[in-house]
């Protein structure tokens, strides 16, 4: 039983440590996009920094495999 739950709770792990930054990041874009409809001379600079800020939300999403594994080597 105890196995079951250590399962579940890697599994729970994974699916929100992937679902919110996952949401978070289609957000993020859409605004990025919607701000160079709005200023296209401005298309570079909201581009790099929409770079650098995608990058930082998917170094947070390896958090929840990687915590994952930790709660898998348990069993």
């Amino acid at each position: 039983m105890e196995k079951a739950i250590i399962a579940l709770a890697a599994a729970l792990t994974i699916g929100i440590g992937t679902i919110f930054p996952a949401l978070a990041q289609g957000r993020t874009a859409k605004s990025a996009m919607e701000s160079i409809a709005r200023q296209p001379d401005a298309a570079k600079d909201i581009r790099s920094t929409l770079v650098i800020a995608l990058a930082l939300m998917e170094a947070l999403t390896t958090y929840g495999p990687l915590i994952a594994f930790i709660i898998l080597s348990k069993i």
